[in-house]
């Protein structure tokens, strides 16, 4: 089950994740406008209509908030889960301003690193506008080529206004109590990080999986936030072993 980002993206943008689909069957989920807390129901929802007693997860970028949560209320259901780029506000997670930084300067040779890096401050300062959204997509791949460019346009067409807002709604969290349920989770969990992504970063991978008692990080070479686009043939291999 492919859990997708944005927030509430329309999960178009997961395409076949680069060829994912040829080694395992992928199940798409729509994620209904709601709190993400209240989304794990739908998930649960759908594992029994789909007739499966245990399910592998493969959940991107803000869904590492969903997945979080449906392993901690249902984590004999789900039989591996996978984190690609994750965020993990739901687990009180995310990178330091240090090492955002790095990551951020680690760009500073491209063309478009100026203009990218002011709209990143805006984005920091509140700006949620589409046009920042977009002057910061350049340091979510590792390519600003043109199949970049592309999936990043989509974004427009695939996010309804005032996302981010549903999706992280006040009381949407107890990081706590989330973070000591997962910690008895048996399940493997595979977190994978674009080593040039800066949300997460490789140390908020390595922090999110120290939460864990079975859980490994991989980075992937060259990768942003989306690393099926970047090296589709490195992306499957990954998840491929993982997930068997």
């Amino acid at each position: 089950m492919c859990l997708p980002g944005g927030p509430l993206r329309s999960p178009r943008y997961l395409g076949v994740l680069g060829g994912l689909d040829a080694h395992r069957e992928l199940v798409l989920l729509q994620l209904p406008p709601r709190r993400v807390d209240r989304i794990v129901a739908d998930v649960e929802a759908l594992r029994a209509h789909l007739g499966r007693e245990r399910i592998d997860i493969l959940a991107h970028s803000a869904a590492g908030n969903l997945a979080l949560l449906y392993a901690a209320a249902y984590p004999e259901r789900v039989s591996r889960m996978a984190l690609v780029t994750p965020t993990a506000r739901v687990v009180g997670v995310s990178p330091s301003d240090e090492d955002v930084r790095v990551a951020l300067e680690r760009r500073s040779g491209e063309p478009w690193y100026p203009a990218a890096r002011q709209a990143v401050e805006a984005l920091e300062a509140g700006d949620q506008s589409v046009a920042t959204r977009r002057a910061v997509a350049p340091f979510l791949y590792g390519r600003w080529d043109s199949a970049a460019q592309s999936h990043a346009a989509s974004e427009a067409t695939q996010m309804a206004p005032g996302s981010r807002e549903i999706y992280y709604g006040e009381g949407a969290f107890d990081p706590a109590a989330t973070r000591a349920v997962l910690a008895r989770l048996a399940a493997p969990v595979l977190i994978l990080a674009g080593s040039l992504d800066f949300e997460p970063t490789v140390g908020a991978a390595n922090e999110l999986a120290g939460l864990f008692s079975n859980a490994s990080v991989a980075v992937q070479p060259g990768a942003g936030h989306f690393p099926w686009l970047d090296d589709a043939a490195e992306f499957v291999a990954l998840l491929s072993a993982f997930l068997g």
